[in-house]
């Protein structure tokens, strides 16, 4: 069997199995059982119906010895969103099909050919060099799509109160833009949410002097939000960005000014900023503005940034040698869970090395969602020489 079908075969089985978040649908059970295959030690660490494979080999990741080897972890997800109007999709999303070289399914980028292709990278590489330095290792999830709260976040807390982290991780996100490899991510901005609820005095429009109208008030503050420059961004990350993402307010009548509105807005962050800053800036604005206002707070997890070292080197150098692409290092796009691999036990500092690499991902979250069977082999082979890269004799 050619290497190509059998990333192939892999990423449809894998695809075939219904993991709409948070279910894992037996995706781990099969990718457990190959690592198991080649030695590697496995848990589940699972929590509320979420399902997260922990595998490792080598160093025990535990023990004293692990301190002073390399310890590589491929970290991914097998959970998918849901698919959207089965109709409009040109095959079902969950039974996998190619045509014209693409291989189609939900999942199919989002980011089982990932895990397929890791699963074949770790055999090649096993096959090759069974002894190899330090610890090999995966985390999986089943809860990356969704609430984000007992999948890898969970899972770290345990293996961190065990005294494990790894030093480097590769996340099979999908990255790249218009090649296999032509990005990677090597950081993510921190993405913090709001709920403001502004407090006015409900009443008939005929009087205004008897009432305080909340959108109006309202109004100019979050103009100001909208408009304010957060800061100039810094050599890895665009400005900081604030968008008003829903409001709501009034009765649905005309002749009713409402007692309150509610609105949504979400700021994407850089490394100039902190969690705490940001909160104490936007208040002062909303203050500034003299609202009646309540705001809750989630943030969905800090900035994260790898600066160039053994991790990216592996990485840049296998993606030239497969494609002969030099690959554009990015902190572009949305969130991960690079968010909570990179700070790991910390207080939000680096202290893992992590970069996103895989497929392109022009139609991840889409209807007729696809990966380029083409581009199955060389994303195994990349894999492969990063892992012979840091971990080989």
């Amino acid at each position: 069997m050619s290497q190509q079908l059998s990333i192939l075969e892999l990423a449809k089985a894998l695809i075939r199995r219904v993991s709409v978040t948070p279910e894992d649908a037996g995706c781990q059970e099969l990718i457990g059982e190959m690592l198991q295959q080649h030695g590697f030690v496995t848990e589940q660490i699972n929590a509320h119906g979420v399902h997260n494979l922990w595998a490792w080999r080598g160093v025990d990741p535990a023990s004293p010895a692990a301190a002073t080897t390399p310890h590589l972890m491929f970290a991914g997800h097998t959970d998918v969103v849901p698919a959207g109007p089965v109709e409009a999709w040109s095959s079902p999303p969950f039974e996998p099909t190619v045509k014209d070289g693409m291989l189609y399914g939900r999942g199919a980028a989002d980011m089982k050919s990932s895990l397929a292709a890791m699963l074949y990278a770790v055999d090649e590489f096993i096959t090759a060099q069974s002894e190899h330095q330090g610890t090999l290792s995966f985390l999986i999830t089943s809860d990356e799509e969704g609430e984000a709260i007992h999948g890898t976040l969970h899972a770290i807390t345990e293996l961190a109160q065990r005294g494990i982290r790894p030093d480097y991780c590769v996340v099979g996100e999908p990255s790249s833009s218009e090649q296999l490899g032509d990005v990677v991510r090597c950081g993510r901005r921190g993405s913090l949410n709001a709920a403001l609820t502004v407090k006015g005095l409900q009443g008939h429009v005929a009087y205004p002097e008897s009432v305080v109208n909340p959108i109006h008030t309202a109004a100019p503050a979050l103009a100001a939000l909208a408009s304010e420059v957060w800061d100039a961004g810094n050599a890895y990350y665009p400005p900081s960005s604030l968008q008003v993402s829903n409001i709501q307010s009034g009765t649905g009548a005309t002749n009713v000014v409402p007692g309150e509105l509610s609105a949504l807005f979400n700021i994407r962050f850089n490394t100039e900023q902190t969690e705490q800053g940001l909160r104490q800036r936007i208040e002062a604005i909303l203050h500034q503005h003299q609202l009646n206002f309540d705001v809750q707070w989630q943030l969905s997890g800090p900035p994260f940034l790898t600066e160039q070292g053994a991790l990216t080197a592996a990485v840049t150098d296998a993606i030239k040698d497969e494609t002969g692409l030099q690959t554009e290092l990015s902190t572009s796009g949305g969130t991960s869970d690079g968010r909570f691999i990179s700070p790991w036990d910390g207080d939000g500092a680096a202290l893992v090395e992590v970069v996103e690499l895989g497929p392109i991902n022009a139609t991840i979250h889409k209807v007729n969602e696809c990966v380029a069977v083409d581009d199955l082999a060389p994303l195994a082979n990349i894999y492969t020489a990063i892992t012979q890269r840091l971990l080989g004799s």
